[in-house]
Formats: structure tokens, sequence, C-alpha cells
């Protein structure tokens, strides 16, 4: 009998607490016991049905140095269209690669490489971790059949996307892009505006403009692809969003961060010659008698700002050589000919007294231009590849004056000896041009959203953020940190697939507050953190 009255009683205590619960219910809510109930998706102002994307490697999804299948089914704007699908958004198509190795071939030859991936530490290249791969992503014998929605083409400039023939593979390589002849099929010369265009969008994105800046910036400033003309971009971008709205289409559109922002430029640092490391530094005591005598000329010529000397203690900056200093080249040559000592300086590094005025002129043509790097100087990330190696070209030559091997090495180290070209170095001039230049292109963008009601996105606020105190979405704050911020890929410019999702998030927010919609009230933005940063070397 107590086991009983003991049970009896916890079955009052379970009907009072139901009573109290439906008490509440009747007197509190009339929503069924929901608590702040999330609103329906909607899409305000918005029509979804056909959606179209332009731009450029950052719409692509390219991440990690190519265009691999993962990053790219994560890509802003297939994530865009898969919340566009819930209000009425339809299929939408992109130019899919092969597989998750990533590059490109024509007719069997390799024209971009596999990914890049990290074990941990620095970037590598995917075939120094897993071996040899077959790059199955073939311009000539595999191409996708579109049309697509993604129309981001790797490369575009902002004018590439008005260029008839820009995706004909006849005019492959001197005029047409790779990327661009995937998608092009049976128009080849239809540019990538025109085939956009040819769905009928309702709504569109529009990323375009970075690669304008971007080829300067990656070239180090030193003129092999220069910066877009404002006349030219200005003509380009007004023709899209013309075009883009003529058939009454709504869209967002995002302004250009600041390259140099990018890990691309802010990884490798200005002094990063290590008298710890066993092949730097026990040479640091040659270097210096040897940039002790040029230093002596420098002193002559009153020029103490070019003197150079490697620290035993300490880090020390790298030589480069800036072409927007005074060329000394003759005032070295002169000077160090002059000196009668100096035949006998060069015969303690293995130089006959007979090659002293050829070296003499080799000096003057090396150091002319030459200075220690500074902290406002900016490293490509490429140029980590290069600092502490030999250019095979300047050694050769060197051999073809008469030096020895082994003083024509010495002689030939880039960023020690040699001073680093003007392709491996944004020196402050130049950063300067490309600030300049992108925030004239972001008032055009901006201007040309406002003036047609379009939704847009300040890219460059975001990227700033992202390198000072990181951008916080959910329970995550992105950096652009090479490998570890989580923001940008490992080649330090494109994002991380979770980067994307992020870039998607904002996409969704620009268009809630200019077309009423609701991706952040309904709940609908995504979970960054669904998404990877660095994939596996393994990724099948």
């Amino acid at each position: 009998m107590k086991k009983i009255n003991i049970n009896t009683k916890y079955i009052w205590l379970l009907f009072l607490a139901f009573g109290f619960i439906a008490c509440n219910n009747d007197d509190d809510s009339s929503d069924g016991g929901m608590v702040n109930p999330l609103p329906a998706l909607t899409a305000g102002e918005a029509d979804f049905t056909k959606y179209v994307s332009l731009g450029n490697s950052l719409t692509a999804g390219y991440s990690d140095g190519t265009v691999f299948l993962a990053a790219q089914q994560n890509s802003f704007p297939k994530i865009l269209s898969e919340k566009f699908s819930m209000i009425g958004g339809g299929d939408f198509m992109q130019p899919l690669v092969n597989d998750n190795f990533g590059g490109l071939a024509a007719a069997g030859t390799r024209i971009a490489g596999p990914r890049l991936v990290t074990t941990g530490g620095a970037p590598l290249s995917l075939e120094s971790v897993i071996g040899p791969v077959t790059v199955s992503t073939d311009i000539v014998l595999n191409n996708p059949t579109g049309p697509f929605n993604n129309m981001g083409v790797p490369g575009a400039k902002s004018f590439h996307l008005l260029a008839p023939g820009y995706g004909n593979l006849a005019n492959f390589p001197a005029a047409a892009n790779p990327y661009f002849v995937r998608m092009t099929g049976s128009s080849p010369n239809a540019t990538v505006l025109e085939l956009a265009m040819a769905q009928n969008p309702s709504f569109f994105t529009l990323w375009i403009g970075s690669n304008d800046v971007l080829g300067y910036a990656y070239s180090g400033g030193d003129g092999s692809d220069p910066l877009t003309d404002q006349a030219t971009f200005d003509t380009a971008y007004g023709a899209l969003i013309a075009t883009l709205t003529s058939g009454g289409a709504k869209g967002v559109v995002a302004n250009l961060p600041y390259v140099t922002d990018l890990p691309h430029f802010t990884t490798v640092p200005h002094d990063p010659l290590d008298p710890s490391d066993p092949n730097f530094g026990p040479l640091i005591p040659t270097l210096n008698t040897l940039f002790g005598a040029l230093n002596q000329v420098f002193t002559v010529l009153n020029r103490p700002d070019r003197y150079m000397q490697f620290s035993t203690t300490a880090n020390s900056a790298v030589v480069i050589k800036d072409e927007s200093l005074e060329d000394l080249s003759a005032q070295i040559t002169a000077v160090l000919n002059a000196n009668p000592d100096f035949p006998d300086f060069l015969a303690q590094f293995g130089v006959p007294p007979a090659a002293a005025p050829a070296v003499a002129n080799l000096l003057g043509i090396m150091y002319g231009q030459a200075r220690k790097a500074k902290s406002d100087d900016l490293l490509t990330l490429r140029s980590s590849s290069v600092i502490g190696t030999v250019n095979a070209d300047f050694f050769a030559f060197l051999q073809s004056q008469g030096l020895s091997p082994e003083v024509a090495g010495q002689f030939s180290v880039e960023g020690i000896t040699y001073p680093l070209g003007d392709t491996w170095v944004l020196i402050p001039s130049e950063q300067d041009e490309i600030k300049t230049t992108t925030d004239n292109f972001n008032s055009t963008i901006s201007s040309a959203a406002n003036g047609s009601g379009l939704a847009f996105v300040d890219a460059n606020a975001i990227f700033q953020q992202m390198s000072t105190t990181g951008y916080p979405d959910g329970d995550f704050i992105l950096t652009s940190d090479l490998v570890t911020g989580g923001a940008v890929s490992l080649d330090g410019i494109h994002p991380t697939s979770r980067g994307y999702a992020l870039v998607a998030n904002e996409f969704m927010k620009a268009i809630d507050a200019t077309y009423g919609s609701n991706f952040e009230e309904s709940g609908n933005l995504v979970n960054i953190g669904d998404y990877p940063t660095n994939y596996s070397p393994l990724l099948p």
C-alpha cells in the first residue's frame, strides 16, 4: 500500500504541472505555446525566380589558388540561390569543374595548377603533399553545358564582361579567358553580359572590379598589368548596370576591398632574414664586408639613406629595388673605379684585378636604386619562395662576364646580394595608387547602386575590419590572417568557403534593407560554422 500511495502523490503532482502549463498558455499566449516565433521568410519586393550572378573569381568560388568542386559548391551565389529557392527561386547552374584537385588543362596540357593545401603550417602545393595528380578539367575536351546562372569568370576585369570573343577557344591564350571558354558553348563570341541577359534575370548580383586593381598589385606594380583607367571602368560599370536593370530586374552590388589589406600582401615581413638560419647567419660577416665597401661609396655620394648592413642578433630587412629612387648607377661605378684599392678588395672574393671595371659597372647597375626594405613596404606572398634563392638569369649573366660560379652565386642571392625586383614588392607610392584607384572605383559603384535603387554591400568595410579587429558572424570572428584566420584562403586573396558564407550573409542583409525581405529576421542567414576553412589534402 505504501508504494501505491507514493505513486499516487507523483501522479497528482503531474496533473498539477499540466494544469499550470495550460493556465499559462491560456493566459499569456495565443500562439500554441511558442514564445516569440520567427516570422515566415518573405521576398519583399524582390523576385528571385531567375537569379543570375556576374563577376570574377570572387563570384566563381575560386579558393586556395584555383577553382575546385567543393569550393564552387560553396560559392556565395550558390549559397544565396539555396535561400532564394525557399521563396520562389529556381534552379541555379554553375560551370562545375570535374574534381577537387582543381586546375585546368587544354587538350591534355596543364594550364593552371591544382589547389593549395596546408598540413598545419604555410600553404603548400597539393602535389607536394599527396603526390602527382591529373588535372582532368579540360577546356578543349570536356566543357559543361549551360546556360549558367553563375557567370563568375576568374581573372575577368570590369570591361571583360562586355568583350566579344572573351570565351572563344580560338582566341586562347592571347585574348580569351579559359574559365569563360568553358561557359560559352555554342555561342563562343557571346559576352558574359549577353549570356546573363539571355536568361531574362529577375534578380542579379554583381561584384566586379577587383581584378582591375589586383593585377597591378599582384605584379608588384611593375607595369606588366596596369591599373584600369577610371574612364574605362566607369563606362563598363555603367553599361553593366544599365543593361542588367533594363528589364526591371532588381539586384545587389558590392564594392571593392583594399587588396593590400589581404594576407597576400601582409604575411611576409619586410625583415625575414633570421641570423639563426644556418643558410644565412654564417654569411653575415662576408655580406657586411661587401656592403661595407658599398656603404663607403654611399658616404662619398652623401647618401646614408642607402646604407646596407645585416644584423647578427636580430632579423634583417631584405634588399629591394625601388624604382622611385634616384638612379645612382653611374655614380657608384665612377667612385669604385676611382678607388685604387677596389681591385684588391675584390681579390678576397676570388675576382681577378682585370675584372674590376666590369664588376664596378655591375655593382652600379645592381645597387643604383637599391635600399633596405622598410616596415611600410609590402612584400607579396610569392616573394617568400624567392627570397634567399639564386636568381638564375643574373647568375648566368655574371658568369658570362667572367665571374666564377661561386662568385656569381654570391652576387645573385634574391633579397640579399641581388635586390628583390619590382614584381615582388609594393612600395608606399604604389600602395597609394592602389588605394586611390579603389576609392574612385568604389565611388562609381556606390553611385550606380544609389542611382538605380540597388542593394549595396560595403565589402571594403568588411575586409578592413577582418584585417584589424576581425569580423563577427554568429559564434565566429573571422580575420584575414593566412591559414588561421578563417576568412581568406591559402592563396592569400580569395575567401575560404566560410568566408564566402559570411559574404552571402552580408548580401542577404543588404537585400533585406533595400527590398524588404527578411532573411535575417526570419533566421535564414546561414551558420558560417557549417562551411569549412582549410580543406583536407585528401578531399575526395
